[in-house]
């Protein structure tokens, strides 16, 4: 039993008239503390599982079981429950609020939990104390990517949920990302999930779960994780 054992996930979408099978028969385990990759095309459920993982969306059949409590028969109260005191979530596409300041943004996502980080300390952590007082307007795409870590990392998450986190940065910025998410992992004890289409990247992950097809594909184990700086896409 891992950490997160996810058994016989099937999730199914309506559109159209016709049924969409998104994710179908997922299996696999992830140990606590380790820093994921699930790597698949798009269109081959990825995202879906990270949105299932993260309570964002619920499985139509199967066990999503995390930390002995399978969330999959939560009701919506408990969901948000375990999406406010567990979870952190990164995107693409950083999710900002535009007319809040960095430090606000990352204030708003410490103040909804009892144990945060200090909000400044969470912005210090990603290289941008002295931005704190800058609009997202004002900061560059790999800034405001940091700030939406830092926004992450002050909930002090068990879990850290990543939807293409470097997918719109430059390579430089990409690995200043994921050198903070990987901290997120080994020096912080989170559970740091990424999904991506860049297979470049896995060789950084402690555990690999190709997907095809809306099912897993392999499950492959890496006891000796490269160094990011070594790594080159």
């Amino acid at each position: 039993m891992g950490y997160i054992d996810v058994i016989h996930e099937v999730k199914r979408y309506n559109t159209g008239g016709k049924t969409c099978i998104a994710n179908n028969d997922v299996t696999f385990s992830i140990m606590q503390g380790e820093l994921v990759m699930i790597l698949g095309a798009s269109g081959t459920g990825k995202s879906t599982l990270l949105n299932i993982l993260g309570g964002m969306d619920s499985c139509d059949e199967g066990d999503v079981i995390v930390d002995g409590e399978d969330i999959a028969k939560y009701d919506a109260k408990e969901l948000t429950e375990y999406r406010r005191l567990d979870v952190g979530f990164v995107f693409q596409f950083y999710n900002l609020v535009p007319n809040l300041t960095a430090l606000e943004n990352v204030e708003m996502a410490s103040e909804i939990v009892p144990y945060s980080n200090n909000s400044m300390d969470a912005l210090a952590s990603v290289g941008l104390m002295n931005r704190c007082n800058n609009f997202p307007s004002q900061l560059s795409g790999g800034e405001q990517q940091r700030v939406a870590i830092a926004r992450a990392v002050a909930k002090r998450p068990k879990i850290l949920l990543c939807d293409e986190p470097t997918g719109a940065l430059d390579y430089k910025t990409g690995k200043q990302v994921l050198h903070i998410l990987q901290d997120m992992s080994r020096k912080h004890g989170a559970t740091v999930i990424i999904v991506t289409h860049n297979s470049a990247i896995s060789p950084m992950a402690d555990r690999v779960i190709r997907m095809h097809d809306a099912s897993i594909a392999e499950v492959k184990c890496n006891p000796n994780p490269c160094d990011i700086d070594q790594l080159e896409w």
